[in-house]
Order: C-alpha cells, then structure tokens, then sequence
C-alpha cells in the first residue's frame, strides 16, 4: 500500500484563497461561461457580427451600427468573465488568449468611434468618411476570434465527453487524465483528427509525458479497435487487445504485469500511462491489476474501489467512474487469485460441457418464460454454439412458473475451456445494452466450482446497472451447470 499512500499529483491548480465571496462566484458562473452552449452562441455571434459589417458597406443604418455594439461589448464581457474564471495569469499564458483579447479591444475601440462620430455634419470632409468606412473593415479581423472560440468549444466538448472523470487541469494543460498513483496514469484514447474535437488530442499527451516523464514512461493502448503511430510516444507503446466492454485474456493479464514489473523495476521514475477508449473499464481492470501485483492491495474489491475513488471528480457529480462491467471486475478477481495462489500462473486448465442454463426471477424479461431467447457462447473470438429458444434449435426450454423461472436445456451442449463469453438475445424487444444485447457474461473456467456457475443481477453485464432494474428484478439472476469432459 506504501505507494498508493504518496501525494498524487490531483491536476488542479493549487489555491491558498480562503472560501471567499469571489471564490464562490467563480464557482457559480464557471459552468455556465464553460458550457458549450455558451461557446457555441459566441461563435454565431461572430459570424452575425461579419454579416452585419457586410451589410452596412451596402445599408447604413443606425440599427445595424447599435447591434454591432451590443455584441462588441459582449465579447469585452466575454473576456473579462474568462479572466476572472481562469485567473489573469491562466488565461494570458495562452498566446491564443492574448490575441483574442486584443481583437476584442481593438474591435470595440473602431465599433465605438464609427458609431459616435457624426457622418453628417456640413463640414465632412469625404476624405474621413472613406477613412472611417476603411476603419470599420477592421472589424474583420473579428473572424480571428472563431480561432479562440473553437478552441474554447473543443474544451467543453471535450468535458462533456469525460463527464466528471478526474481531469488533469494545470500548468497549461486541460486532459482526461489522472494519476490513480504517483506511477500510473489513466487516461482516454489519445485521439487525433476529428476525434481530438471530443478526446485527448495525441500531441498534447505526448506533450505532457514528455514535459513531466520524459524519457521515463511508457503507454499501454488496451483497445483492439484502434491504434496510432507509436511515435508520439518515442515508441514506448505496447498494445493488448482488449474489446470494448470485453475482458482480458487471463494470458494476456499475466504478460502484461510481467512487462510492467520489468518497466517499472528498471528505474523508479518510470511509470506507464494506460488507456482504452475512455480510460474507464478496460483501463480500470488493468490497473487495478497492476496494484494488485505490486502488492499496494491485496484484494480485488480494494483496488477496484480505490480506482473508482481516484478516477471520479466528486466536485462535479457524484457519478462513480469505476470499472465498467461486473464481468471484468470478476477478472481483477481472477487476478487477485492467479497471484495469490498460483504464484502469478495461469490456473490448471479445466475442460467443461455446459448442459443447461436456469434463468431465476424471469417474469417481465421478454415474454417472460425464456422462449423469446436466443443464446450465444464465444471462446477465442468464435461462436462455438448457439441455440433458438422460439425454434427449439439446439435446446429445449423448460418454463417453470411456481419458482419464476426458466431452464434451457442444450442438445449437445459445447466443451469450453479457458475464457468464455455468454450472450443473449431477444426477439420480444428486451433493451439493448453492451455488445448490443440485452445481457452477457464472461468466465474462466478454471474457476468453476461444483460444476455450477451463479450470477446474480449484479454481476450480470447490463443488467447491473440501476435503470435496468424496472425488468431485471432483485432476484433475477443466471446459474449455468456443467459436467466434466467426456
């Protein structure tokens, strides 16, 4: 646990301000000047403004001249409320800031001479009004601004995104980042192209490791859907190919801890950064691996709090950002086991049939009796059986309403081995969560026990989450049943 105990870097600007009236502003109108409706109402603000200036070259009238006004002073407000947002030396440490700020005034300074100078008087000389007229194109270079703006925008976007996941807001940079430890980093998808809009841009990661671990780190991509140029990152990059929503191998899991220790071992300012898409479940499940290996906790159900605790900004929401599915919290379960008893082995491997299926608690699931379902079973990315519950196609299904539930019997039920995934399907409409059915389950099956594997709601992919509960009731649950090898 002693490295879990050190100061951890937060990534908030530091603060010696006592609760004061203007902290207490600040922090009232601080969601409401980062929200992207703001934002997105600034930039049609600075389009409006370029049309209005277009239109007064060919229409020159008072009213135009007012509105152009009113948004110059709101753009001065803009500014200033971002300053006192920000701080001074925050917001003026971007160049970007800098030159929005000066377009800012010196756009208001010609809105004003334009629209309080008398173009009517007698004695006008025609040389100043063409001056003027030439004065008031500067207002052009307002469209600079949609610069700053988008920034700003990606910003927000990029919050929203994240949700109240703990971000890395100081020194210069803003990222869906966080050190769960003071050695390990999670993070999301290091994102380039249209997806920076929305995620952590890849050069600013790099930018950051480099400037606070260069040379010392090394990034682990967990998703199997995407990758990038390792460049970015000097090549320190090692892959494992986790699914969205999926678990590790428990090979995979072994070799993984075996390549950190060897990192981390080689000097004490290494550390590694991990990710997936958006630094949550995967991610999670590998940490909490890796504090489990090196011996910062000894139990599954410690390390998968503690990830959730440092991974959440309770400041914004209370929403937890742990590990996303029951299935790879059962993993890091695995894991805890894997070390602790089989000395960071894989376990004796055990070959299975799976004979049946019970579905408890299945009244107002589909059409309540389990002939709605369809039943899917995955071992190394293949489907190695599926059986049609409507059709009776490679099962048999046994409703049993005095105990509200369901058996599906399988014909020739599949020999599984190792890592196992369970699905199902409906064909009465049941939600569609995950993978795009209405719940799943992963297993390995060298951690069966009596032949039968139980998991309640809770531990059920999909169903374990709280705004399934109006059909999967307390008791709803799924026991699978097993004989040995022929």
């Amino acid at each position: 646990m002693e490295d879990a105990k050190v100061e951890i870097d937060d990534g908030k600007e530091e603060s010696l301000e006592q609760d004061t009236l203007y902290r207490k502003i600040r922090k009232i109108i601080t969601p409401f000047v980062m929200s992207f409706g703001f934002r997105v109402f600034g930039m049609i603000l600075i389009i409006v403004d370029i049309v209005l200036l277009i239109v007064d070259f060919t229409l020159h009238t008072n009213i135009i001249e007012v509105v152009s006004l009113i948004i110059s002073f709101f753009f001065l407000g803009d500014v200033l409320i971002r300053v006192f947002v920000e701080g001074f030396k925050v917001y003026f440490s971007s160049k970007l800031n800098i030159m929005d700020a000066c377009v800012v005034v010196s756009t208001l300074i010609v809105t004003l001479v334009y629209t309080f100078t008398d173009l009517t008087g007698a004695s006008l000389i025609p040389r100043a009004l063409t001056f003027l007229r030439f004065l008031r194109i500067i207002i052009l270079v307002r469209i600079f601004r949609l610069a700053s703006q988008k920034k700003e925008l990606e910003k927000v976007t990029r919050r929203m995104v994240s949700e109240n996941k703990r971000r890395y807001q100081r020194d210069g940079f803003d990222l869906d980042l966080t050190y769960v430890t003071d050695r390990v980093i999670a993070m999301s998808f290091p994102s380039s192209g249209k997806q920076a809009f929305y995620r952590n841009p890849i050069h600013e990661v790099a930018r950051f490791l480099d400037t606070k671990h260069g040379g010392h780190y090394k990034v682990y991509n967990l998703c199997s859907e995407k990758g990038y140029d390792p460049k970015f990152f000097h090549y320190r990059v090692e892959r494992i190919f986790i699914g969205d929503h999926n678990v590790p191998t428990l090979t995979d899991m072994l070799k993984y801890t075996e390549s950190v220790r060897t990192w981390m071992s080689a000097d004490p300012k290494n550390i590694i950064a991990i990710h997936c898409k958006g630094g949550k479940g995967r991610t999670g499940t590998m940490v909490c691996t890796w504090l489990i290996d090196s011996d910062q906790f000894e139990s599954a159900e410690d390390s998968l709090e503690y990830f959730g605790e440092r991974r959440t900004d309770k400041s914004r929401s209370s929403k937890f950002q742990g590990v996303e599915t029951p299935s790879q919290s059962r993993y890091v379960g695995y894991y805890e086991i894997m070390k602790t008893k089989y000395n960071r082995n894989l376990p004796p491997s055990r070959s299975l049939r799976i004979k049946s299926i019970r579905i408890h608690s299945i009244a107002g699931v589909g059409k309540g009796d389990g002939s709605d379902l369809r039943v899917k079973i995955i071992m190394r990315e293949k489907l190695v059986f599926q059986c049609v519950c409507s059709t009776q196609e490679n099962c048999k299904v046994f409703p049993d309403a005095g105990s509200n539930a369901a058996v599906i019997s399988l014909e020739n039920g599949p020999m599984v081995e190792g890592d196992v995934k369970v699905m199902f399907e409906s064909s009465a409409g049941l939600p569609k969560g995950y993978e795009d059915v209405p719940f799943y389950f992963w297993f390995n099956t060298s951690f069966i026990t009596e032949n039968k594997l139980f998991l309640s709601r809770e531990e059920l992919d999909n169903p374990h989450k709280s705004k399934t509960w109006n059909i999967y009731k307390e008791d709803f649950g799924v026991t699978m049943f097993f004989s040995d090898s022929d």
